[in-house]
Formats: C-alpha cells, sequence, structure tokens
C-alpha cells in the first residue's frame, strides 16, 4: 500500500531537519545523506502524485537540496554553520540567529523605496485607500479612535502596479518597508514554511514595536501561501493556520501598532473565505484607462526620440487592454527597433574617436503599430470579467 501525502511529506521534512542539523555542525556526510534522503521520499510523492498543485514546490525543494549537496561535495572548504567544537548550546544559538538574520534581515528596505505617488499612473480608488488605511494614521494616528485596518489585499492582472502601490506608500512614511515573495518562502530549501512565516512576522513586529516605526510587510504571490485548502498536505496546513495566526495577532494588537500587512495576488479567487476576511482592505488594482495609458505614453516616450506626428492619446486608444507594464514594453521594443537598424545597415561601423556615434531615428505610429501586431496584451478578456465578477462579490475599499 503506499503512502499517504502527508506522511511523505512529513518524512522529507524529517530528513531535511536533521540535514540541516548535521550541516550546521560540519558533518557534511551525515548532511548529504540526509538531504538524499529528503530528496527520495520527494520523488516518491511527485511520482504517487503526478497532478497535485503542489508538485513545483517539491521540485524547487528536490533542486535546493541538490544544490546544497553537490556544494558540500565540491570541496571541503564550505563552512560550517557554526563552529563544531562550540558547545551544543551555543551551536543552536548560532544556528537559530543565523536562520532570522540571514534569512529574513535581507528582506528589510532600510532605505525608503524610490518610487512616488506620481510615477504611479492612475490607480485612483487603490492610492486614495491605501492613503487613508496606512498614511493617515501613521501621521495622525489621534485621528483614529476606532483604529485602522492592518491588512489589505491588492488583487489584479499582472504588470498593473500592485508592488509600485505598495512601494509609494512606504516612501511617504518614515518607517520600514519588508518585501517578501510568499512563494520563496513556500520552497525555501529549510523545508519548514510554517516556521518563516513565524519568524518573518516576529521580525516585523520588533521593529514596529522597539523601533516605533510603521512597518508594511509586503506579501507578493501570496495566493501561493494561501490558496485553496483543497488536497493538501500537512506542512503546508500548519504554514496557513500559522500566517492566519499571525494575522490575528496583527489586527488585535493595540490600535497604536504601526505594522501593515499588504498581500498581492493575481489569482484573488483562489483564497479561502477565512483568508479574505484578515484582509479588510480588498482593492482592485485594473488595468489602466485611456487617460492612464495617455500619461503611461507620455512618460515612456519622454526619453526617446520621437516624430511630431505620434499622438500619445491616439496611441493609448490602440492600446486599450494593456497592462501598465505592457506599455513600458511596448515603447522599448520600439526603441529596439530603431536601434537594431542602425546595426544592421550596410554601412554601420563603430565609431570612431572625435566621430559623432550614429543616432537612431525618430519613432513614427508606425512604428508602434507594428509592435501592436506581433505583441498582444498580458491579459485576456476572458481574465477580466473574472477579475470584474469577483470584485462584485468581495471587493472592500
Amino acid at each position: 500500500m503506499s503512502l499517504a501525502p502527508q506522511e511523505l511529506e512529513n518524512t522529507a521534512s524529517k530528513y531535511a531537519s536533521e540535514a540541516i542539523k548535521f550541516d550546521s555542525q560540519g558533518a557534511r556526510g551525515m548532511a548529504i545523506t540526509h538531504y538524499q534522503q529528503a530528496i527520495d521520499a520527494l520523488v516518491k510523492l511527485l511520482q504517487l502524485y503526478p497532478n497535485s498543485k503542489l508538485n513545483q514546490i517539491y521540485k524547487d525543494r528536490c533542486n535546493s537540496y541538490h544544490g546544497r549537496i553537490g556544494a558540500l561535495q565540491q570541496a571541503h572548504g564550505v563552512e560550517p554553520a557554526v563552529d563544531p567544537k562550540a558547545s551544543e548550546e551555543d551551536q543552536k544559538a548560532s544556528v537559530k540567529r543565523q536562520e532570522n538574520e540571514n534569512d529574513f534581515e535581507e528582506l528589510v528596505m532600510k532605505e525608503k523605496p524610490d518610487v512616488t505617488w506620481d510615477q504611479v499612473i492612475g490607480l485612483d480608488d487603490a492610492k486614495s485607500a491605501l492613503r487613508e488605511s496606512i498614511v493617515y494614521p501613521t501621521k495622525r494616528p489621534d485621528l483614529f479612535p476606532l483604529g485602522w485596518p492592518k491588512g489589505m489585499l491588492l488583487y489584479g492582472p499582472p504588470g498593473t502596479g500592485k508592488t509600485m502601490l505598495a512601494a509609494a506608500t512606504a516612501n511617504e512614511m518614515d518607517g520600514y518597508f519588508i518585501n517578501v515573495d510568499a512563494s520563496s518562502m513556500m520552497s525555501k530549501w529549510l523545508g519548514e514554511a510554517e516556521k518563516n512565516v513565524s519568524k518573518l512576522f516576529a521580525m516585523a513586529r520588533k521593529y514596529a514595536e522597539k523601533e516605533g516605526k510603521p512597518v508594511i510587510l509586503f506579501v507578493d504571490e501570496v495566493d501561493s501561501l494561501l490558496g485553496s485548502r483543497n488536497s493538501e498536505v500537512g506542512g503546508e496546513v500548519r504554514t496557513k493556520n500559522q500566517f492566519l495566526t499571525e494575522m490575528d495577532g496583527v489586527n488585535s494588537k493595540g490600535k497604536q501598532l504601526m505594522l501593515y500587512v499588504i498581500g498581492a495576488t493575481n489569482k484573488p479567487w483562489s483564497l479561502d473565505w477565512p483568508f479574505l476576511r484578515r484582509f479588510q482592505k480588498r482593492i482592485y488594482v485594473s488595468l489602466p484607462t485611456q487617460a492612464a495609458r495617455e500619461n503611461l505614453f507620455n512618460q515612456y516616450t519622454a526619453p526617446l526620440s520621437k516624430n511630431l506626428n505620434v499622438n500619445n492619446t491616439e496611441l493609448a486608444k490602440l492600446f486599450d487592454g494593456y497592462s501598465a507594464s505592457d506599455i513600458k514594453d511596448v515603447c522599448q521594443a520600439a526603441q529596439i527597433k530603431t536601434v537594431h537598424e542602425i546595426f544592421n545597415a550596410p554601412d554601420y561601423h563603430e565609431p570612431v574617436e572625435g566621430e559623432v556615434p550614429v543616432q537612431p531615428r525618430e519613432l513614427t505610429t508606425s512604428d508602434f503599430k507594428d509592435i501592436m501586431a506581433r505583441r498582444k496584451p498580458s491579459v485576456s478578456t476572458e481574465m477580466i470579467r473574472a477579475y470584474h465578477k469577483w470584485s462584485e462579490e468581495f471587493q472592500a475599499l
């Protein structure tokens, strides 16, 4: 009889934990053996359940374990995580300190993100919701006797500016911006995502409580962490429960705690209601409007040489349905087209000293039309309908 998926997943986690322990003590041979046993358990899981939605996570873990085995085998110069001659108590303290600092301190941007509200074109509803929930309470907490929302979900098509919105919000505050990709937490080679969630929130609370500064914890691709709970195995259930517990802690703390959790997702429908309830604000970050597309073309073509007949209003109409990142890519592709012509000209040569280098010709409307014929929008009309339908039920500005 085959093993249950939860049993195999727990077996892999057990071997991974043992491998990490031996690795930290400098016992390379035992570490390699246990990493390989963890890989074997995950491979068996992949073979028995080829259609599991968690398979990519298991593949990523296998690759991470393989990478660590390779590093240990290549040379004896791989330094152990701690001094193997140290006492067991010192080893544990060192490992714990390294896990907390090395894995998470790098996520903290101690300088403000270099993104301003002016760089976020359009999205006025989203900007307003974020400012009234985060920026205003930070500047005047006395005006909010009932407290304020601590959890916000930004959802919408890819490339519409969700990360930029969070960064612009952080830029307006004197605080910290912690940016983490949820999918990377689920596939970390430690194989203990629920502990990563706990440590991440602990670090965020440390900055908010001890330093008294506002902290934005931005979790990208939050659906990979909090997606539908069907056909899950033990580790993923524990991770989601841990996230719920941490969010409850953030929301129930004294209203003066300046810790905010912003989740971003392209697939809001994959989130269960218990998780949605923790995000009091659910903000649709939509495709740019006609006016926003015109402003985007103004911004991205400003440093380029273009013909006076190029009309950004006309371009905005032509590229209806394109996301903000699509429009940037279109402008970039048009510029590359003119550069390509320079390098492929029969008389092209590298400029010599004292010679004025050849410059690209002016962009024309036909250049953009050529790009449009070869580059379709990244978001389909079916996807847009799905977002609108979901918004009708769950949007909360």
